[in-house]
């Protein structure tokens, strides 16, 4: 973070870029989607978070990979650029479990990663869970792959926890013809949806209050940046982080709708040089 607006407000952390994971707002759907997933981490299978970019996906599985990664007993792997072909894929999901993949040989890297999960479960009682980031940009052989390398025992057994998160090119995609089998079985479900203006405020205080300024801002500026987001929290976090930069640059001591009209308002047209003849 600026040490300019650490001096200036005293600032833990910047409140809209790389607010750390336990500062995040774990709202009730967030939660319930996190305890209803826990609860199935015995039985494995799939889950599904989709939404419009912005509208809280990756905060949602960095809660959720925070809240698995404390459970000693429970391994955790995080995909986040599943755009390879299933070879690259293999290869990445034996780095990330710790898995030494034989060169040019998908089988034995499919034995395996099925064998280092078979020992998780019998040690731990747990499926191992991996997190699959921006998954509507994977392939359909790659989807394939991980469908038959998560089952054992003619699909009676699951191997793994897999989540998969997207926008809604995702749950599209997996009704298609070739990946219905896949969409098929997905199990745990969670849909972001715009936030409304309460939801807005909500996750603004709560990460101002984390960083330690709940005073930063005046509530009327508050509303604003809610009812200017157009229901998307991304959008919100870039007009604070935009109005944050001009007041350090201003060294104002703290935020207010002028400063907002200042910065975002529209031009005002200018006047004609000279005027018409008449």
């Amino acid at each position: 973070m600026n040490p300019k607006l650490q001096a200036l407000y005293g600032l833990k952390f910047h409140p809209f870029r790389d607010a750390p994971t336990d500062a995040l707002l774990c709202t009730p759907p967030i939660d319930a989607f996190c305890r209803r997933l826990e609860f199935s981490l015995a039985d494995g299978g799939f889950a599904m978070v989709t939404g419009d970019p912005g509208s809280g996906k990756s905060a949602a599985l960095r809660i959720l990979a925070s809240r698995l990664q404390k459970r000693s007993d429970l391994s955790v792997g995080v995909i986040e650029r599943p755009l390879g072909r299933a070879s690259d894929f293999y290869r990445e999901l034996g780095e990330v479990f710790g898995v030494q993949m034989p060169n040019h040989n998908r089988w034995g890297g499919f034995k395996a990663l099925r064998s280092r999960w078979s020992e998780h479960i019998a040690s731990s009682l747990c499926r191992p869970v991996l997190i699959i980031d921006e998954a509507q940009e994977m392939l359909a052989n790659v989807f394939t792959e991980l469908r038959l390398l998560a089952s054992k025992e003619l699909d009676a057994r699951a191997l793994l926890c897999i989540v998969f998160a997207g926008d809604a090119r995702l749950p599209e995609r997996l009704r298609s013809e070739d990946l219905l089998p896949l969409g098929s079985r997905i199990r745990r479900r969670l849909k972001f949806e715009p936030a409304s203006r309460e939801e807005l405020l909500a996750c603004l205080d709560h990460l101002l209050d984390c960083a330690g300024a709940p005073q930063l801002m005046t509530s009327e500026l508050k509303a604003t940046l809610a009812e200017h987001a157009a229901g998307n929290y991304r959008v919100m976090m870039n007009l604070g982080d935009e109005l944050l930069a001009v007041a350090a640059e201003r060294e104002l001591p703290r935020l207010d709708d002028k400063l907002y009209l200042d910065v975002f308002a529209p031009p005002a047209p200018q006047a004609r040089a000279g005027s018409k003849r008449r």
